[in-house]
């Protein structure tokens, strides 16, 4: 049977306070690489097997540019994002897929409408519908599809976990976290992700983001491009005013969070944080991760602080400010 993270497992990694009394709590797991990847403080039971959702996207975008996929910039930063949909994001991965002689409809991800509100809004005015290149995981789902025609392998059935774009994928992923794949499930979007322990997760995620595009390795090479276009261009890896984006334009993180509440950030000097919030919610996950970055010299008390002010974790009462959502007591 696969040991998956348990209420047993779980330490409280935040809380939501409302006018000095504690009404939530999110348990969960976390642990935390130093810069030369060895682990410094673990939260919770880090070896059990957690589903990284989106915040797996960067070792698939690594495997699909070293299958042949040539992206660079805006493109490659999409390529790993959880985008929100808005004209500037699907305008790039309508250039992704044009580029590749593919088109919307090559896309395997459902239609969606944007989670942007005023692109949302604007779509519903002008009688817009839902469409693939919408969906937040378009950007991913272009990579795979330009990975494809790169290598020659065929665009018809590349989510099936059989495919050769699919097995390429879970090597990489077997080589970046150094475990074997126990364990595979179907995404929101309808490609494969597999589950890692928290460990697994935070041991790729460092060696992404501290490696070098100016590696003699291939693989570090791509990934160290594939970091440097994210911190480049941080609009692309969710949206304006989204968490993922605010980390990374105030902080100069590389981060990426992932559906029921996973997240994985790496801070510049490479300290490296993986956690799993496990009720699913994802509200407090970039403060926590942040704070527990500085617990280990990451990043600094007054890099938290801004984050902290920029982040919507007010909480209301009446239209004033009555608490807030903070990192709890098991961190």
């Amino acid at each position: 049977m696969l040991e998956t993270l348990t209420v047993q497992d779980a330490v409280e990694l935040a809380v939501v306070e409302r006018s000095g009394f504690v009404e939530s709590r999110h348990a969960g797991a976390a642990v935390v690489l130093s810069p030369d990847g060895e682990i410094v403080a673990r939260h919770g039971n880090v070896e059990a097997l957690i589903l990284p959702r989106s915040s797996l996207k960067p070792l698939q975008a690594v495997a699909c540019i070293t299958a042949g996929a040539v992206l660079e910039g805006e493109q490659l930063a999409l390529s790993t994002a959880s985008h929100t949909g808005t004209d500037r994001h699907a305008s790039v991965v309508r250039d992704i897929l044009t580029e590749g002689g593919l088109t919307e409809d090559d896309l395997g991800c459902p239609p969606a409408w944007p989670t942007d509100s005023a692109t949302r809004d604007e779509l519903v005015r002008e009688h817009g519908q839902t469409a693939r290149v919408r969906m937040n995981c378009s950007g991913k789902h272009a990579a795979m599809l330009r990975a494809c025609v790169a290598t020659g392998w065929s665009t018809d059935g590349y989510l099936d976990p059989a495919h050769p774009l699919q097995a390429h994928i879970r090597e990489v992923v077997e080589r970046l976290s150094g475990e074997k794949i126990a364990h595979t499930a179907i995404d929101g979007c309808g490609a494969p992700v597999h589950a890692l322990t928290l460990t697994g997760l935070a041991r790729a995620i460092h060696r992404i983001g501290t490696a070098s595009d100016r590696s003699p390795f291939a693989l570090h090479r791509v990934a160290g491009s594939l970091v440097r276009a994210v911190r480049e261009n941080p609009w692309t890896i969710e949206g304006p005013g989204r968490p993922d984006t605010i980390a990374i334009e105030k902080l100069g993180v590389f981060t990426k969070g992932g559906a029921e509440g996973v997240m994985v950030m790496v801070a510049p000097n490479g300290t490296t944080v993986a956690l799993k919030m496990l009720d699913g919610a994802p509200r407090a996950s970039t403060v926590v991760a942040a704070t527990l970055l500085a617990r280990a010299g990451g990043l600094s008390d007054a890099d938290v602080a801004t984050l902290q002010a920029a982040l919507p974790l007010e909480v209301l009462g009446g239209g004033g400010v009555v608490g807030s959502i903070r990192p709890g007591s098991g961190i």
